[in-house]
């Protein structure tokens, strides 16, 4: 793609996408302050929905030992939740079996991990038989495995070891793994489900069915997921037996599981190719009349699902059809705008538009691709209460709408239940509906289904549940684990004894306001969480990326480029001879037509100048103190960092790198020299350390601006002088 190809690739954005592109970037302070007064409610509404969350959680606290001996796993997970050691040791295991092919690596992974555990510590701490019995097993396993080739339980014991002992533990885990699975999969297959599905339905719950399989990496892939979702539309169109969108079983599907390049940067051929897919399972569901829901995925997906979603309602065959849905986030800072937006769309559509609001399954991925990305700040909210004040601003926006959406409430957290319940007031059928996880929600919900003459709430609940093989479990499985296994997590804490009724069904508005008043400020990040420049605390600065799918940046890139490309670009050497050599043509690999600049090559001659320089200049640079060396580094990581957007046209051209490539290519250059510049600065001394003299650099072509600096820079800071020379393929990089 040409540069002129890429600014034209930037879509122009009306008001509201610009708005939902801009709040990504905006402090979490600045986001939280602005949905308070959203999420508060009125005194005699918060009362109630403080007595409606407590008669909740009693009922479910009451119910603990019936929801332990029917929901092994469940209680699994709270006993050794993620706050643990063991815990974290458990679910590093689980996942990674699932993903190791041979037993050798299986086995010396269980002995690091079961190994040095403290299962003692658990042991009785449950009212579950199975839970006990599962630690004196990891208890009796796990001094196998750390004696293993060690003395202390006899040879014996230790030969018992060595013969079964890990693989005896694999099975279990492997047992376990599946006993999971089924508690968090509705069936192997949508036959199954549906079968698995009538129990509930009779006590008045509803289902949406997700086919298990994400973020496809081949043709083949799209290809099988499509044909399953296809499968499964007509499946639960059967079933549905005209019940309608709401009242009926409707269906989630993934957009990354329907194209192998489902990115921003891939855009134009995922409209071109996705969509098409996309436009035949809505057409199918139309036809069973069920509804259609586009689920939510990660952060950089955002504005692509959109793109779809607004092109899908206006297509002709689904006009006025009200069964499409679209998922939200809480925990993203654009949440709010992002529900203006769907407002917009479905008014100017004719539409009724599902709108399913969650608080969030990829919170710690979000964070940590931030981190190693190098962005300004996070997509999502820092603080848990953070995110729960945010769904209920985001819940009063769509029961505000009620012409233009159907709000579905997606949410295991009884306070959170109970606010929605008296925020919506008065109930209608068609109004709203909740929704929970399979396996995970059908406790707290049993109290809400159901009429009120039976105690319940008399409000609907949908149920998602996944459909899949154990083979295609692990991504989800692991987010649930994370999620139901976090200290903050609602499940977590109403088994934990130590969390008192009043902590549970605290205001999360309240809760809030009393943090920002012992902080002084209002939506404070988390204190433990620092920001991506701050990830290497007191040793250095991160190095700042650039987000390539915040269209804002694309913007500001596509205007850099065309100014890059207008450079007259040139190389030569910096000391001569005298005479300077022929220069000839530097082409770009991707595309020979396109002339980047000229280099002339050093002569022998030059290499014999700039040879005595070097030895001249040498005792003068090892003399400046370490400190000073420091300082010339990290100033040259910062202009470096500023020159970003310059140097990628370049490393583009040259290099024939993707702008990702040179985004991590400029990154690693300024860690190299803000790396570097921390070493001289805490470790040399000119009194105990001596350099060693002028130094060669000689740098490859598949790393022109990382490795040539980063090699350059640590021979400065140890004092020497250095003679570059760059790879013959890319002299224009390492010229600039």
């Amino acid at each position: 793609m040409s540069f002129a190809d890429f600014a034209a690739s930037i879509p122009a954005r009306p008001a509201l996408r610009r708005a939902i592109t801009a709040a990504r970037r905006r402090p979490e302070p600045e986001c939280v302050a602005s949905l308070l007064a959203l999420a508060h409610l009125p005194p005699a509404v918060e009362a109630a929905a403080g007595g409606l969350a407590r008669r909740l959680v009693s009922g479910l606290r009451g119910r603990q030992m019936g929801i332990a001996r029917e929901n092994l796993v469940q209680g699994l997970l709270q006993e050794f939740s993620l706050s643990s050691d063991e815990g974290v040791a458990l679910m590093c295991l689980a996942e990674a079996l699932l993903r190791i092919p041979d037993a050798a690596t299986r086995d010396a992974l269980i002995r690091d991990k079961i190994g040095r555990g403290d299962w003692r510590a658990h042991l009785g701490n449950s009212a579950s038989p199975f839970i006990n019995a599962a630690t004196w097993g990891l208890l009796v396993t796990g001094k196998l495995v750390a004696t293993h080739g060690e003395r202390g339980l006899g040879a014996a014991l230790t030969r018992v070891t060595g013969q079964v002992g890990e693989p005896v533990i694999r099975k279990a885990v492997d047992l376990a793994m599946r006993l999971m699975g089924k508690q968090f999969v509705a069936g192997e297959t949508i036959g199954e489900a549906l079968e698995n599905a009538r129990r509930y339905e009779a006590q008045g719950f509803r289902y949406s069915y997700d086919m298990l399989g994400e973020a496809a990496m081949t043709a083949a892939d799209a290809q099988h997921y499509y044909d399953a979702y296809e499968r499964a539309i007509e499946a639960i169109g059967r079933a549905s037996a005209g019940r309608g969108i709401h009242d009926g079983p409707g269906i989630s599907i993934k957009l990354s599981a329907l194209h192998p390049r489902y990115s921003v940067a891939q855009r134009a051929r995922v409209l071109r190719e996705l969509y098409p897919r996309l436009a035949k399972l809505a057409s199918l569901a139309h036809r069973h009349d069920i509804g259609i829901n586009i689920d939510a995925e990660e952060a950089d997906r955002l504005e692509l699902s959109l793109d779809l979603l607004e092109r899908l309602c206006a297509e002709p065959d689904l006009a006025r059809w009200d069964g499409i849905g679209f998922v939200v986030q809480a925990y993203q800072k654009r949440c709010p705008f992002v529900i203006d937006f769907l407002v917009d769309l479905a008014r100017r559509s004719e539409r009724r538009l599902m709108v399913r609001l969650v608080k969030g399954a990829y919170w710690d991925s979000e964070i940590k691709r931030a981190q190693v990305e190098g962005l300004d700040g996070y997509p999502v909210f820092t603080r848990k209460v953070h995110t729960d004040v945010s769904y209920l601003a985001c819940a009063a926006k769509l029961l505000a709408a009620p012409d233009a959406v159907y709000p579905q409430f997606a949410t295991h957290n009884a306070q959170t239940l109970a606010a929605v319940y008296h925020m919506a007031g008065p109930y209608e059928p068609g109004q709203y509906e909740f929704q929970c996880l399979h396996g995970m929600g059908e406790p707290l919900y049993s109290q809400v289904v159901g009429t009120g003459g039976e105690g319940k709430l008399g409000r609907p609940c949908r149920i998602y549940a996944p459909v899949g093989t154990h083979e295609t479990l692990l991504a989800y499985l692991v987010r649930r684990l994370l999620e139901n296994g976090a200290n903050t997590s609602f499940i977590n804490r109403i088994a934990d004894p130590e969390v008192s009724l009043d902590e549970l069904v605290a205001s999360p508005v309240d809760t809030v306001r009393r943090i920002g008043a012992a902080e002084g400020a209002i939506g404070l990040p988390h204190p433990r969480i620092e920001l991506p420049a701050a990830l290497f605390g007191e040793l250095r600065e991160n190095s700042h990326g650039l987000d390539l799918t915040d269209e804002a940046a694309l913007e500001m890139l596509a205007s850099e480029l065309g100014r890059s490309a207008a450079v007259e670009w040139s190389a030569s050497p910096t000391i001569t001879a005298g005479r300077q050599a022929a220069s000839h043509p530097v082409v770009n690999p991707a595309d020979p037509r396109d002339v980047v600049g000229r280099c002339s090559d050093a002569t022998l001659d030059d290499v014999e100048v700039a040879l005595r320089a070097a030895q001249a200049a040498a005792s003068t640079w090892q003399e400046v103190s370490p400190r000073a060396r420091s300082a010339c580094l990290d100033r040259a990581a910062d202009a470096l960092e500023a020159g970003m957007p310059r140097l990628l046209g370049l490393i583009v051209r040259e290099a024939g790198k993707t702008f990702s490539s040179a985004i991590a290519e400029v990154r690693e250059a300024v860690d190299f020299l803000r790396y570097y510049a921390h070493q001289s600065r805490s470790r040399f001394s000119n009194d105990l350390h001596r350099a060693l003299g002028p130094v060669v650099c000689i740098s490859p072509w598949n790393f022109p601006l990382a490795i040539f600096t980063g090699q350059v820079g640590a021979a400065l800071a140890a004092g020497n002088p250095v003679l570059a020379k760059p790879a013959e393929q890319t002299p224009l990089i390492a010229a600039e």
